[in-house]
């Protein structure tokens, strides 16, 4: 073997293995995984032991009576077109899906002739010594299940205060007699305190029921 093919291979073999060392050195360098201080996952809680805050204590309704006295009958007429579907104003007194709501206003609550009402609306009634005043009528209109927990009154409610008066003004207008307004100067009656608990399938489906 002459020493030019012997330097030949020796320069080869050396090659090789400095490929081999500069790939050994730089994937340790890439591939390096030091050992953690401390084992495990660190799991970040929020200050005050990261319990939630209780909700906000939901406001009491406005109350309806200072409103009535300047109400719009006519506005609340098509404000009652929402109610129509499933309540009658026919002085018959008939009932749709919901009861009839000629006379309304003062009414006993779940009394009205050849209705069916729901567990939850005659046990709000307390036997029917409960009236459907203004007070009673302008909370419920806001939030029937809400109000009357259990109730079967499929209606989101009317948040706006001045279309529950307007609307109150001509339920008003729906009987022999006009009941007459509250005065607005009076405190509150207690019967707008919370609402009944009870759960149970029923009647009313849009506009006040009882």
């Amino acid at each position: 073997m002459n020493s030019s093919y012997f330097n030949t291979a020796a320069g080869a073999f050396l090659g090789v293995l400095f490929v081999l060392m500069t790939l050994s050195i730089v994937s340790d360098g890439i591939f390096d995984a030091h050992e953690p201080e401390t084992e495990g996952f660190a799991i970040e809680v929020a200050e005050g032991g990261g319990s939630e805050s209780a909700p906000a204590e939901e406001a009491a309704p406005e109350e309806i009576a200072p409103l009535l006295a300047s109400a719009d009958p006519a506005k609340g007429e098509a404000v009652f077109k929402k109610c129509a579907a499933c309540h009658s104003v026919d002085p018959s007194g008939a009932n749709k899906v919901g009861p009839g709501l000629w006379d309304i206003v003062n009414r006993p609550m779940a009394t009205h002739e050849g209705f069916k009402y729901s567990a939850a609306m005659t046990e709000f009634s307390e036997g029917g010594t409960v009236n459907w005043d203004y007070d009673h009528l302008s909370h419920f209109l806001t939030s029937p299940k809400k109000y009357i927990s259990g109730t079967a009154m499929g209606f989101a409610g009317l948040k706006k205060i001045e279309d529950r008066a307007n609307l109150l003004a001509y339920l008003r207008t729906l009987a022999d007699t006009p009941a007459p307004l509250p005065d607005a100067s009076a405190a509150p009656a207690d019967a707008a305190a919370a609402p009944a608990e009870a759960a149970a399938p029923a009647e009313e489906t849009t506009a006040p029921a009882n």
